[in-house]
């Protein structure tokens, strides 16, 4: 049979990992001096209090070669085949640290390591795509197969509400952190090829940037897969959820809409307040 494991940046939610029988392995978030596993012992929440206490942003780093064993071990004990999803090589080294469990464990050969190129649930869309297909029965080639084409036509997007995290991680000047607060600046961060770019600014209160932005996707979105769009989010106002649930919605168009709250290690980057809409295009 075919199992298949995802590191914790695909930001599924329990229900989804156990509908779909998704083995996870956990990234490490680093609060100071203090380790933790994303998603097992740490909330987005206590990120938030911590990084504002202490006006930083939390490091993160990729799963360890223990836990990454541990996790393969049992299922490659029953003669299963495994595929593993990693985020982007761009943004981890998660990706080699399954490559080298798989060789320490001999099983190169049923191993198989997914370079997503990308990031949240960007990879959680292709996760569920593999795991149906497993579930149907299909082999690993075909899986695979199936996914060099898929990749490509992930879109992911997100807005965030400050650009205090971004900052705080390196990846937005002081200056333009300064003239966001000033002027009520939300980019638009797109990923693309494994990378992450700003593409438009939004300005003005956040539920209306939010609104603008879905809508902004509609074409994108009626030329989608119809299977499934994400809603993610890192802890948004319930009515700003809902009114983005509500328009996607309007569309009458996807099978289903799923929602899912952003980990520990998106959100340590993004802050709080991001929502993105994530699907597949045809």
């Amino acid at each position: 049979m075919v199992k298949i494991i995802a590191d914790s940046t695909c930001d599924l939610s329990m229900d989804l990992l156990k509908k779909y029988d998704i083995s996870i392995i956990p990234l490490h978030i680093l609060l100071g001096e203090n380790e933790y596993e994303d998603g097992k012992n740490i909330t987005p929440d206590e990120i938030f209090k911590w990084s504002d206490e202490n006006n930083t942003t939390p490091k993160t780093s990729a799963a360890a070669m223990d836990t990454v064993i541990s996790v393969m071990k049992p299922l490659l004990d029953e003669q299963n085949e495994l595929i593993c999803f990693a985020i982007s090589e761009e943004m981890s080294s998660t990706a080699n640290v399954m490559r080298l469990a798989a060789d320490e464990l001999e099983a190169t050969d049923r191993v198989h390591v997914v370079d997503s190129r990308n990031l949240s649930t960007g990879i959680g869309l292709l996760v569920i795509k593999a795991a149906v297909m497993a579930s149907e029965g299909r082999t690993s080639e075909q899986i695979l197969l199936k996914l060099e084409e898929l990749i490509p036509k992930v879109r992911a997007s997100f807005v965030v509400d400050t650009l205090v995290y971004l900052h705080r991680g390196g990846r937005c000047s002081g200056l333009a952190t300064m003239l966001g607060s000033a002027l009520k600046l939300h980019p638009r961060i797109v990923v693309s090829d494994g990378k992450m770019s700003n593409d438009k600014k939004y300005r003005g209160r956040l539920r209306s940037v939010l609104m603008s932005y879905v809508k902004d996707l509609t074409e994108d979105m009626k030329h989608a897969d119809r299977e499934r769009v994400f809603i993610t989010h890192s802890g948004c106002d319930r009515e700003t959820v809902e009114a983005v649930r509500e328009y996607i919605a309007s569309l009458d168009y996807f099978d289903e809409i799923l929602e899912t709250r952003a980990g520990g290690v998106i959100s340590s980057h993004c802050g709080p307040g991001t929502l993105g809409v994530l699907f597949i295009s045809e």
